[in-house]
């Protein structure tokens, strides 16, 4: 009898969050959006009482637009197709394997796929993603040993603030006593502490290099390099006013090494030297790497600009004879790696060619890995599976 009543009790507690949960999605159908098949993927929506439904995204035919970098292809639009229920849909042929985002355009309004809980957030927008499994993109799914991420506060005396970065850690550091050598690793304008982990595919990354043997474990920190900015903009934390003279002065950069880097080398097992220390960043992240390396000749012996160059304008003989002054320092103090990547069409390539130009000149031996494209999540996830297994031999 006992059992019986238990049994009951159970059946009604379970019904009873089954219809709280069910009632969440009352009168939803269900829809499977994206369908990846074996030779095209299908995208649904259900939007009855529009006329109008499109798809935009990175798999999708591009055009050519005038934008503030100049004439870029970006991706245009294609027409989904509507049922007799309100169903628009369309199936495209596979893509290339790759990680791509994509929106819907309903009337004329942006919108995520509301069935695809796979996003990621770029800055202030969030995306819908479609992941295509290929030899490309093998490393960026989950693999059987996994580090941590953490997310962790600190001082940051050089900008009176106490700050947040992302810390990953790799599988078995916690059971581990071994001290493990570090990235820094720096996101581009428009990005955060999150970025790197989220559309970087960061962890996925260095999980499968690390698993198959091709990376050494290493830490990899991840910190925001808005210097305004106690963390991303999502914990909605008012932000400093901007110091623009800060900004110039390379207060960010400095705080890398005099803050970050100390918080780091005390708070983790770490080998504090500089065989064991690396910076690489794309795009701002990129001119932050540079601007630091060169701050601290010796301080990293692994440097690795992505998507960026020397920012110098033509005729200004000033500032590149202290670039080069420069740069005889960092080749006189030592390093072991300087891995300079960017898109040939990428609109910082120029800057990315000066800076190969002015390493060639001065003697300095470095590494210009050119891919096909531009200023894209697709080439930096290229890079970082690139650069990763060089660091720390």
């Amino acid at each position: 009898m006992k059992k019986y009543i238990y049994l009951l009790i159970t059946l009604f507690c379970f019904s009873g969050t089954f219809a709280q949960e069910i009632s969440n999605f009352m009168r939803r159908q269900r829809i499977v959006s994206p369908e990846i098949g074996k030779s095209e993927v299908t995208f649904r929506i259900s939007a009855p009482y529009a006329d109008s439904v499109k798809i935009n995204g990175g798999f999708t035919p591009t055009v050519k637009m005038e934008t503030r970098y100049g004439v870029m292809d970006i991706p245009g639009n294609l027409d989904l197709t509507k049922d007799e229920n309100g169903l628009w849909s369309i199936s495209l042929p596979l893509p290339e394997p790759e990680l791509y985002t994509y929106s819907f355009i309903v009337d004329g309004v942006s919108i995520n796929d509301p069935n695809n809980i796979f996003m990621q957030r770029d800055g202030t927008r969030y995306l819908s993603v479609l992941l295509i499994p290929g030899e490309r993109t093998e490393n960026y799914f989950e693999t059987n040993e996994r580090g941590n991420l953490n997310q962790v506060w600190y001082d940051s005396p050089t900008l009176e603030m106490t700050r947040r970065l992302f810390v990953y850690t790799p599988y078995g550091y916690n059971d581990s006593k071994d001290k493990y050598p570090v990235l820094y690793l720096l996101h581009g304008a428009g990005g955060d502490e999150d970025a790197w982990s989220t559309m970087g595919r960061t962890c996925q990354i260095l999980d499968n290099l690390i698993e198959k043997g091709l990376a050494k474990p290493m830490i990899c920190v991840m910190p925001n390099g808005n210097p305004n900015q106690f963390a991303a903009r999502t914990l909605m934390i008012e932000e400093k006013p901007m110091d623009r003279e800060a900004w110039m002065n390379n207060s960010y950069p400095k705080s890398i090494v005099e803050d970050i880097v100390p918080f780091i080398e005390k708070t983790y097992r770490v080998d504090a030297k500089p065989g064991s220390r690396a910076i690489a960043g794309l795009s701002m992240g990129g001119g932050h790497t540079i601007s630091t390396s060169l701050m601290y000749p010796g301080f990293f012996d692994y440097i690795c600009p992505l998507s960026m160059g020397l920012m110098v304008r033509d005729g200004n003989e000033e500032q590149l004879k202290q670039y080069e002054t420069q740069f005889k320092e960092l080749k006189k103090k030592g390093y072991k790696l300087y891995f300079l990547a960017c898109g040939d069409t990428d609109f910082l390539f120029d800057s990315a060619k000066k800076l190969d130009e002015m390493l060639t000149e001065n003697g300095l031996k470095h590494t210009f890995y050119v891919t096909p494209g531009g200023h894209t999540w697709a080439n930096w996830r290229i890079y970082l599976n690139t650069f990763a297994p060089q660091l720390f031999k």
